[in-house]
């Protein structure tokens, strides 16, 4: 994946407990992020997972994917 400018984070995902339970969302949506990556696990290419979930932007989920990788590789290497 190719690395971007990451977005803040207040514009990728937005957890409040008074919407969908307090699941993490992509900010200014309902959809919990964890749809990303049920889709991704099941086969699906991002551009399936965004033609599904239309107020999600192309940003959001790339941001999200590498800040997952970037936390992953943290972890890893401590």
């Amino acid at each position: 994946m190719e690395k971007t400018d990451l977005l803040p984070i207040d514009q990728v995902l937005w957890i409040d407990p008074e919407r969908m339970s307090g699941m993490a969302c992509f900010a200014g949506t309902r959809v919990p992020v964890q749809a990303l990556l049920d889709h991704l696990e099941a086969g699906s290419t991002l551009d399936d997972f965004l033609e599904g979930f239309p107020s999600v932007k192309r940003a959001q989920a790339v941001a999200f994917l590498e800040l997952g990788c970037d936390r992953l590789v943290q972890c890893v290497s401590s």
